[in-house]
């Protein structure tokens, strides 16, 4: 079946939907924690993770609802917040100041993932940089004294002290895949406070992912990585946000490096990220929603740095992945039989709706496999990241306002008009400054300009207005050409179908909950 979307090209009303989403996952069969696991196909159910729940959720989603609330202006119902943190805070209550992780629902507080630092450190930041939190603040200095105490580059983790004196088990694996996540949130944390120890590690942590893993010939070894490919993209989008806090542009070549080369091995085109890079063929064309949005991110950055040609894979991979891959018509999932009243089988369809989870460009269900989920971790992940997206659509800096992605959007200096949803793509400057507006690469100079104003075509990929009209709209008219690519997957060649930046038809070959019309 294809499904029904609506608002598709909306990035605020995405943000609002999946911002209901994180609102409504709280196990009251487990003191509030959040539900991680989740399944519509073929059970359907939401469930605890020994690995997750308190010590991985909470901070994707505090960083996602507190920033949805901060750029996108959402109304956030504060005991959404107080329950995200107090899971959060319960995940640092045992035995060390880190996030640590039940085996059991009422279990102990036994298990260290570094893998959670990530998200450990996102609570506290967004606690701190949003609520003024004075306890997550106190948390994330201890967290980050813990680190320097029983971890270092060379040796890693001090694992036989963290057993003999916490009780502590430690989950082991490659840097990527466990503490080099932490860098982007201690980067986060650090704009937030200026707190000297939070920029010290991620730089210490910088030094060794450059030095074995980010090379300058941007290549890509899964086996030194890691297969677990959301590691891989979210330290490379951590990366790219240290290289602009320290305006450190050797470090951001050796991210662009790998974004236009290794991290080929495990994208396509439209932004599709594999979930696993040892994936089995069954599982080849299983994607996952926060990869795609660390890539995301990490355009953004390049973009802002005057790559406009970032801007214009963000917007595709925006319009022709992203946004069409958020669950939007839950009428195929049935609620379950519940004659036990157990929180996780409650309204499963309902607190589905506004997920993301492991797409195939093509639909929910990738070929193949065997079942639908969306882990409730990555609707928080894919949330923040299409709040990053939303703050650079249309941007005013010292050299004037950018129109950086053509959706609609209206900020208190620039009200923009999409072509997507509109006859043609229309400003509105309402404070003075120059305009610039990007175009497409595949539109050249097949463009009207209809301004009293001169207008100048930028080698930089922008159209230029030294003097817009104030309050008066300029409409930039062009038409959406068709064009056709070829996504190339492990096992299958997938057509799409594009106008302009986005899907218009793509092969499915048969598959079940698909997104677009089939490619004839």
């Amino acid at each position: 079946m294809k499904l029904r979307h609506i608002n598709t090209t909306d990035i605020v009303d995405a943000i609002r939907l999946g911002c209901q989403t994180m609102q409504s996952v709280f196990n009251r069969d487990d003191h509030g924690i959040p539900f991680f696991a989740s399944q519509v196909r073929p059970q359907t159910y939401l469930g605890f993770s020994s690995g997750g729940s308190e010590g991985h959720v909470p901070g994707r989603h505090l960083n996602a609802l507190l920033s949805a609330e901060d750029i996108a202006g959402i109304e956030i119902d504060e005991q959404a917040i107080e329950k995200h943190a107090s899971a959060a805070f319960f995940s640092f209550s045992g035995s060390l100041p880190l996030p640590l992780d039940r085996e059991t629902i009422d279990g102990p507080l036994c298990q260290f993932f570094p893998h959670n630092l990530r998200e450990g450190m996102h609570a506290l930041y967004a606690l701190v940089r949003y609520r003024d939190s004075q306890q997550a603040r106190e948390l994330a200095e201890r967290m980050i004294d813990a680190i320097f105490r029983y971890w270092d580059p060379v040796h890693r983790w001090d694992a036989q002290q963290l057993q003999d004196n916490f009780g502590v088990d430690i989950n082991d694996g490659t840097f990527i895949t466990r503490e080099g996540r932490v860098i982007g949130p201690l980067v986060k944390y650090y704009r937030a406070t200026g707190y000297g120890p939070a920029l010290e590690l991620a730089l210490a942590m910088k030094e060794k992912a450059i030095g074995e893993f980010f090379r300058e010939d941007g290549s890509y070894d899964p086996q030194t990585f890691g297969n677990h490919t959301h590691s891989t993209t979210c330290v490379m989008s951590s990366l790219a946000q240290l290289a602009d806090l320290m305006h450190d542009a050797s470090l951001l070549d050796l991210v662009r490096s790998f974004y236009d080369h290794g991290l080929w091995n495990i994208r396509d085109e439209l932004g599709w990220v594999i979930e696993n890079a040892n994936a089995s063929d069954a599982m080849s064309d299983r994607g996952e929603g926060n990869n795609t949005g660390d890539i995301l991110e990490t355009a953004l950055i390049l973009g802002q740095w005057g790559y406009s040609e970032y801007f214009h894979d963000a917007e595709r991979i925006l319009r022709c992945h992203l946004l069409p891959s958020q669950l939007r018509d839950n009428a195929f999932i049935q609620n379950p039989q519940n004659p036990d009243n157990e929180d996780g089988m409650r309204n499963v369809a309902e607190r589905h709706l506004g997920a993301f989870g492991f797409p195939a460009p093509y639909g929910h269900w990738p070929l193949g496999f065997e079942r639908v989920s969306f882990n409730m971790d990555i609707v928080g992940g894919v949330v923040g990241s299409l709040c990053e997206s939303l703050k650079q659509s249309v941007a005013s800096t010292p050299t004037g306002h950018r129109v950086n992605l053509l959706f609609d959007r209206e900020t208190e200096a620039v009200d923009v008009e999409s072509p997507y949803t509109h006859d043609h793509l229309r400003i509105t400057v309402k404070k003075l400054g120059p305009l610039w507006v990007r175009i497409p690469p595949w539109l050249g100079t097949q463009f009207k300009v209809n301004s009293e104003k001169d207008t100048l075509p930028s080698t930089s990929g922008y159209l230029y207005i030294a003097e817009p009209p104030l309050c008066a709209p300029m409409t930039v008219e062009f038409d959406l050409p068709l064009s056709e690519l070829v996504l190339q997957h492990r096992l299958r060649d997938i057509r799409a179908r594009l106008q302009g930046d986005q899907v218009v038809a793509m092969d499915h070959f048969g598959a079940d909950l698909t997104y677009f019309d089939a490619f004839d």
